[in-house]
């Protein structure tokens, strides 16, 4: 590199030796955070307006000044247009970039524009933007599968399903009960979104390198410009501070962790062994040498995701350990791990639609809730109602298992003769009390499996996404603040 192109660097007055060529490609960032010009553009605008009123800069020079950096957001918006900022064969990074794009639309006015600010201040800023956009993104995705899974709850009506545990069969629920089983994972999930976007919504323009800005800046007409709560207290931490990468990072790893759970719950009931769901042809391939095959690509990428985005996780977490205050170069590979999530809101679209797609099989999921003796619980809850310890009636209904599977026959189907070795409890009443729907409406609680308890658990899930989709930028940033 020779001492005229060092020159143009933001920071070459100090230096005189050029810098190692393989070092300087080796260090630059505009590389990935070319992702962040939307973020910049925002950020140079609203520090413009700061300056406007420190009297830094006239109102002139900031209307020019503004218009050309959303010509520059512009100009670049398109995939071609993002090529030519990564590739940029000068910039370092993303601010050095729009700086020098300033420069060729206002001249040295352009120059005038990092007056009060630094770089570590400036991606800060940048980053706090870019993951409150993301998590918008995230949340209304979010929201969009919660919406198809309880489409397909109320499609699914009074369906039954066996419920597992050790993935044994343990009791029938409704089927409706275990769609909503993960919208009440994914409200969760957006939840932790929110509070992330809350706390990282303060506004770090202002802080300078490390100890504040020079001049005597307005911060909150920055911050009130980008929606954020208010600027950052404290400008060490502000410029240090990557928690809130972290916390996104967490955030989605759970979000992941639920994808993943439910796509190997579909890959397991779209087996021929299970036979509950037949997979959309949509989002199934083939296999290259068996022609019969149809195999859950979807889930099974979806399952390995995860590894991914808590790898970024994983990443970040390392990157932040045992660094001093404040800003560290390291900071600077907190970015693409950020970055690399960027698919979620993308997945969790095609979940919506591959959740909208599944079609049920009816009949294998209520055989297997019919046999194997998923009545038990409610048998030893009738003996319970007969006045029966329930250890006691559980060993009763104990014995008559293993009864009924060395004679072929579910409880429904043995005698009264048959039971009455086991408990001189049991009744006529006793039938009634273990058919399916009076097992499952046994479960007449809050939160159980009961039809009139599913139908209210339905409606109030309709209500809470809907509650969850008000929240929008800036808005689930500020909510409770």
């Amino acid at each position: 590199m020779s001492n005229e192109e060092q020159s143009g660097k933001m920071w070459s007055g100090r230096f005189r030796e050029p810098l190692d060529r393989e070092f300087e490609q080796w260090q630059r960032s505009i590389v990935f955070d070319w992702q962040l010009l939307e973020q910049e553009a925002a950020a140079s605008k609203a520090h413009a307006s700061a300056l406007i009123a420190a009297k830094i800069l006239t109102a002139s020079e900031g209307a020019e000044l503004r218009a050309a950096l959303e010509a520059i957001a512009n100009e670049h918006a398109s995939e071609a247009g993002q090529q030519l900022v990564a590739n940029h064969p000068v910039a370092e990074d993303i601010h050095h970039f729009v700086e020098l794009s300033l420069v060729e639309k206002v001249g040295s006015l352009g120059l005038k524009l990092h007056t009060g600010r630094s770089r570590n201040e400036q991606i800060a800023t940048d980053l706090r933007l870019y993951v409150r956009q993301q998590i918008e993104l995230n949340i209304t995705a979010l929201a969009n599968w919660a919406n198809a899974l309880v489409a397909q709850a109320h499609k699914a009506g009074e369906a039954v399903m066996p419920s597992f545990t050790h993935l044994q069969r343990a009791e029938p629920v409704l089927v409706a009960h275990w769609l909503l089983a993960y919208v009440e994972m994914i409200l969760r999930d957006a939840t932790r979104l929110v509070d992330c976007a809350k706390r990282l919504n303060y506004c770090p323009l202002g802080s300078g390198a490390v100890a504040g800005a020079t001049l005597a800046l307005d911060r909150t007409i920055a911050a009130q410009e980008l929606g954020f709560t208010a600027p950052t207290p404290n400008s060490m931490d502000a410029t240090s501070d990557r928690d809130f990468v972290l916390e996104y990072l967490q955030a989605l790893t759970f979000v992941g962790l639920h994808l993943s759970r439910f796509a190997e719950e579909i890959t397991l009931f779209a087996t021929a062994e299970f036979n509950f769901v037949l997979l959309p042809e949509a989002f199934s391939t083939g296999s290259s040498a068996m022609p019969q095959k149809k195999n859950p690509d979807l889930t099974e990428l979806i399952r390995g995701k995860v590894g991914r985005i808590n790898g970024a996780a994983q990443t970040v977490t390392l990157l932040l350990k045992g660094l001093p205050l404040a800003y560290n170069k390291d900071m600077q590979e907190t970015q693409e791990p950020a970055f690399a999530v960027r698919f979620v809101p993308m997945m969790l679209d095609l979940v919506a639609r591959f959740t909208a797609a599944l079609t049920f099989n009816r009949e294998p999921m209520s055989k297997a809730a019919h046999t194997g003796y998923l009545n038990a619980m409610a048998a030893a809850t009738y003996l319970v109602h007969k006045g029966v310890p329930f250890r006691t009636a559980h060993e009763k209904i104990g014995n008559a298992v293993r009864f009924g599977i060395e004679n072929g026959l579910e409880l429904g189907e043995l005698s009264l003769d048959q039971l009455r070795p086991f408990g001189e409890e049991f009744g006529e009443d006793f039938y009634a009390a273990v058919t399916l729907t009076a097992t499952l409406d046994c479960h007449d609680v809050i939160g159980g499996t009961a039809r009139q308890r599913v139908q209210q658990a339905l409606a109030a899930a309709a209500e809470r996404i809907s509650a969850l989709t008000a929240f929008q930028g800036g808005e689930a940033a500020n909510a409770g603040a």
